[in-house]
């Protein structure tokens, strides 16, 4: 059974910073592509960051570029998104998601197999 669990939401003030970590299990997350994903109250899920298997290359968000990182540690079984230079507009639920197919369509919620129940990320003052 696949679960993916994230941690290291919480509160962060504009400028901050927060790291976010999501725990696989029952899959090799290095045999898969990994994506972080969020959705605002009263948004749509939108996507975030992902690595693709194939190739490796790391797609963003225009909204994030320069600002977030995703990685993986495959020994942990692992993926992280670094987040610095939080803005309010980044308060979200931000969920991870895995796929073992492939991403001809980065940064798509429907590409995505696996999902994480989500963290709270709250940006204020």
């Amino acid at each position: 059974q696949v679960q993916l669990v994230e941690s290291g939401g919480g509160l962060a003030q504009p400028g901050g910073s927060l790291r976010l970590s999501c725990a696989a299990s029952g899959i090799t997350l290095d045999y898969y592509s990994i994506g972080w994903f969020r959705q605002a109250p009263g948004k749509e899920r939108e996507g975030v960051s992902c690595i693709s298997k194939s190739d490796g290359m790391t797609y963003y968000a225009d909204s994030v570029k320069g600002r977030f990182t995703i990685s993986r540690d495959n020994a942990k079984n692992t993926m992280y998104l670094q987040m610095n230079s939080l803005k309010p507009e980044d308060t979200a639920v931000y969920y991870c998601a895995t796929t073992a197919g492939w991403l001809t369509q980065p940064l798509d919620s429907q590409m995505f197999d696996y999902w994480g129940l989500g963290t709270q990320v709250t940006v204020s003052s």
